[in-house]
Formats: structure tokens, sequence, C-alpha cells
């Protein structure tokens, strides 16, 4: 997502908790380690954040493979 003057919108922790992100800390690590979720930004000390165009973009990507992917017969 970008703001009208070009600069990318920048999500923080809480901003994934309301989008329905909820992993732990560890496990964003792991995932963004393994390539299975965008990398982090270091804004200074211990804060952190990512694109928002590329948290939309892993969503959308998560709600494609379901689309997909069947995982049982109920």
């Amino acid at each position: 997502m970008k703001i009208e003057d070009g600069r990318k919108t920048l999500a923080t922790r809480a901003d994934l908790k309301r989008m329905g992100i909820t992993v732990s800390n560890t496990t964003l690590l792991r995932l963004e380690a393994r390539g299975r979720f965008p990398r982090r930004l270091r804004i200074g000390g211990t804060t952190v954040a990512w694109f928002m165009s590329e948290i939309q973009d892993w969503l959308t990507e998560r709600a494609e493979e379901r689309a997909r992917t069947h995982y049982a017969d109920y």
C-alpha cells in the first residue's frame, strides 16, 4: 500500500496483530528466515516494522493457497 506521495506505509507488530497475524515473534523470525514471511525492517533499537504492501501480498498468497489446498474430508 502506498501513500499518495509515493512513500511506503509500515506495519508494526501491533498492526500485524490487528490483521490477525498473532504468531509469536520467534515464529515470525523462523518464517522470515525460511522466506515464508516478509522480512522486517529495523527502525531503531529493538523497534521493527514491515512494509504494509508486502504483508498484504503475503495475506493474498495465503488466501490463494487456501483456495487451492484441500486439507481434509468431512
